[in-house]
């Protein structure tokens, strides 16, 4: 077994230990026994977490405590947090205490703490921002270590699910061993996360929605009489419906378990041909080469592909993103909500406002704007998103509207609209409409690009694309507009 610890001269990683405990007042000792030794002469220190035990666990750790060398802090809630809230309250503490690494460890024995150094080693080698301890690696090991066949089959058959819905290739998501960076765990919005036993996938789900590097190691297996106070059929539907939810909210129909974002992070493009930036790419692709003003051109992916059909684009938007000069012709950096700033100057044959508008506080002043740089042909695109879509009504109807993370509620929109709200503005600006069109959900974000759910949503995208030609008001997603001078 390696020496995970072992800091490199460069970057001392400051490592320590989470204990949740609930009733393990005659297991704690063992398990804090069964420590490494060269684990317990690097640890920085090892906080255990009696979750309002009913037995003597904070007795016991307190104890331990005074007799040991070990730097260990005892605690115990007033009240029980659950599985998850005690996890919180656990993390919260390294992060005050200026920890790098956190390990999670259980109380009752079911993982070995002789497998510490090993879980830790990923992170420690700078391969990753997480690691899971699988019992699943290892075939047979699992039935081996005495894990019920039970359990066993549901494990795998939650596992299957799980990597489906969420894109991910785990061989287990439902170990209690495991390690995080605190860096990462501090980008995560884990008050918003659950306080019951699907914490463990939320936290998964969050951390890869972040784009962090989750790692597996194989951890031995041990089942012996600690008591489970699992709800094995209730915790099973807390994983899918929490898998299904961070699917759902690629749609932009919910929050998920997506890290809180940052204002200037770069938009993301939809590529989709049935998507907004899709239909607004392949009507800039039938123009001949002509002057394009890009409003709101965020990191400039956008305008690179309208260069690649000939044309010369200049952006302007409030933060200037890395490559967003090397991408576009010319960039200006301004706040749209005051309007297009002087900078931005000459005539353009085409002004695109793609997802934009509904972030400003004063949409009209920005139309207007847009007019005044219009070549006598010029066209202004734009694509909003439609408040009346089946989503916001239904989120209104139940009494539960709220700001999601992304889609049709983005946490960032400070205008909605309906069709006929935003023809108002389009006529109050002095522009008239030559072209209006609509796009569906984008069900191509449902699932993984293979299997049951690429199929699964490509029936809905037709389904909704004929929904939408019906009734584009109820199903249309967007709404796209060719505008021109009146």
């Amino acid at each position: 077994m390696r020496d995970a610890l072992a800091p490199t001269a460069q970057s001392p990683l400051r490592v320590g230990v989470l204990i949740v405990a609930y009733n393990a007042a005659t297991t704690l000792v063992h398990v804090l026994d069964r420590l490494p030794e060269s684990f317990r002469r690097s640890v920085d220190h090892v906080l255990v977490c009696d979750d309002a035990s009913g037995d003597d666990t904070y007795d016991v750790g307190l104890t331990y405590q005074l007799a040991s060398t070990l730097p260990l802090t005892v605690i115990r809630h007033p009240e029980n947090l659950g599985y998850g809230g005690n996890q919180k309250a656990g993390y919260r503490w390294a992060m005050d205490y200026g920890l790098d690494v956190v390990v999670l460890l259980h109380g009752d024995g079911q993982y070995a703490p002789e497998a510490i150094e090993d879980v830790l080693a990923p992170i420690m080698d700078g391969e990753a921002d997480a690691v899971m301890g699988s019992r699943m690696m290892r075939p047979g090991s699992a039935r081996a270590g005495g894990m019920p066949l039970y359990k066993y089959v549901g494990n795998r058959v939650l596992t299957h699910f799980q990597n489906a819905v969420a894109g991910l290739e785990l061989t287990e998501w439902h170990s209690g061993y495991r390690a995080y960076r605190t860096d990462a765990l501090a980008e995560l919005p884990l008050a918003t996360y659950t306080d019951d036993f699907d914490f463990d996938t939320e936290i998964i789900l969050g951390l890869h929605r972040a784009g962090k590097r989750i790692v597996e190691v194989p951890i031995p297996t041990y089942y012996g009489e600690e008591i489970c106070y699992v709800n094995g059929v209730r915790y099973a539907a807390n994983v899918a419906k929490d898998v299904l939810r961070f699917r759902a909210a690629n749609l932009g129909l919910g929050a998920g378990t997506a890290p809180a974002p940052f204002a200037d992070d770069p938009y993301e493009i939809k590529h989709s041909q049935h998507s907004s930036h899709g239909v607004l790419l392949e009507t800039l692709r039938a123009l001949p080469p002509s002057r394009v003003l890009d409003v709101g051109c965020s990191d400039g992916r956008f305008g690179e592909l309208a260069r690649a059909y000939g044309h010369e684009v200049h952006g302007v938007d409030l933060v200037k993103h890395d490559g967003v000069g090397e991408r576009l012709d010319e960039f200006v950096e301004a706040d749209l909500n005051h309007g297009l700033p002087d900078a931005v100057s000459g005539e353009y044959q085409v002004v695109i406002a793609a997802d934009v508008l509904e972030h400003t506080v004063e949409p009209g002043r920005l139309l207007t704007d847009m007019a005044r740089r219009l070549s006598p042909d010029g066209r202004i695109l734009v694509s909003i998103p439609n408040f009346a879509h089946w989503y916001p009504r239904g989120r209104v109807l139940a009494g539960r509207f709220d700001y999601d993370q992304r889609g049709l509620l983005d946490r960032g929109h400070v205008r909605f609209f309906t069709r006929r709200s935003f023809e108002k503005l389009v006529r109050a600006s002095g522009l008239r409409i030559v072209r209006r069109d609509a796009v569906g959900t984008p069900f191509q974000l449902l699932g993984p690009d293979h299997g049951m759910f690429r199929r699964v949503a490509d029936l809905a995208a037709r389904v909704d694309r004929v929904a939408v030609r019906v009734w584009p008001t109820l199903f249309g997603y967007q709404f796209l507009y060719e505008l021109a001078e009146a």
